[in-house]
């Protein structure tokens, strides 16, 4: 009883609610139209064209890695697939890199997975990430040279989240970050998109888990939430202030200790393989299955996406990686 009440403490303490718009100058000027088509774009192929990227179709991983590692040589990046086996064939890690300056003083890690669950195309979870990270490329891309930046940001599409192989050895980002560990990689930051789509505006709409729900969180799921541990906590609060620059979209931050096992909910993508490792990781999400109804159904398509939402993000994102002068 004791323990949870220190515990019960602890989330009082580490738990905040940022609001936006205070502090600071706007987000630059950015046409938001050219975001939202490149967005669609790529939601068509990811979910439309491809269709379901599970294990059960291991063409179609094949096909979302191809089309990924495309887009980033149409940008002009040099991009490369890190392969590794599963269940009898090989399956790919996508990894472009955009370096602003020679010996970056920051180095960063865009990460998001592109496989979906059986049975669906996974438009929120996780297509929306995939664009949103290859449409920050595109834009951090055309600003080299332009910006003195110092700054060096790694994205990383990761070939396998969903169950089956969800918190085994399989997972994408855990060969990426094991490998990563034992070579000595150098990663200041690990930032992990997953389900960053979806947003609605009724009140009660947005769920939480215990004790969340306690602590008077927002009741519309109208804001983006960047989650971190104790070791992160700095990312966190840099991202959220940087975020906050950006009146169009509200941020929600929460810091939880013991790397996420006390709420095992804010475990359950990419980033806690980093988190486990040791590297300081983040992930930035509209909540998943707390807000989205669609989450792990057929019902997850790309007509149900809220892409002004998503476009916000790639403009929030391009602040913060514009703010390392």
């Amino acid at each position: 009883m004791a323990g949870n009440r220190r515990m019960f403490i602890a989330f009082m303490v580490l738990i905040r609610i940022s609001s936006p718009g205070f502090g600071g100058q706007g987000p630059e000027m950015i046409d938001i139209e050219p975001i939202q088509s490149n967005l669609r774009r790529h939601l068509s192929v990811l979910t439309q064209s491809i269709g379901e990227r599970s294990v059960r179709i291991p063409e179609n991983l094949h096909r979302t890695a191809a089309y990924i590692q495309s887009v980033y040589e149409e940008m002009g990046l040099s991009a490369r697939r890190e392969s590794y086996p599963y269940n009898g064939f090989m399956v790919d890690n996508v990894v472009a890199e955009i370096a602003c300056t020679t010996n970056p003083g920051n180095r960063y890690v865009l990460g998001a997975h592109y496989d979906s669950v059986m049975g669906t195309v996974g438009a929120d979870d996780n297509a929306s990430a995939v664009a949103v990270q290859l449409e920050t490329a595109r834009m951090l891309s055309e600003r080299v040279g332009g910006d003195s930046l110092d700054l060096s940001v790694v994205f990383v599409s990761f070939a396998l989240e969903e169950p089956p192989v969800f918190n085994t050895r399989a997972m994408g980002s855990r060969v990426y970050a094991s490998r990563a560990r034992r070579e000595g990689e150098r990663i200041d930051g690990m930032i992990c998109l997953e389900m960053v789509g979806y947003s609605c505006r009724t009140p009660g709409c947005q769920h939480y888990p215990l004790p969340l729900r306690l602590f008077g969180y927002p009741e519309t799921g109208d804001f983006i939430g960047i989650v971190g541990n104790l070791r992160s906590r700095h990312l966190t609060s840099r991202l959220a202030t940087i975020f906050r620059k950006n009146p169009a979209l509200p941020v929600v931050t929460l810091t939880v200790p013991l790397n996420g096992w006390v709420l095992p909910a804010v475990r359950l993508s990419d980033h806690a393989s980093f988190w486990d490792k040791g590297f300081r990781a983040v992930m930035i999400t509209d909540t998943a299955f707390f807000r989205n109804p669609n989450y792990h159904l057929a019902a997850d398509t790309m007509d149900t996406l809220d892409f002004p939402f998503m476009a916000e993000l790639v403009k929030s994102l391009m602040l913060f990686f514009q703010s390392h002068r």
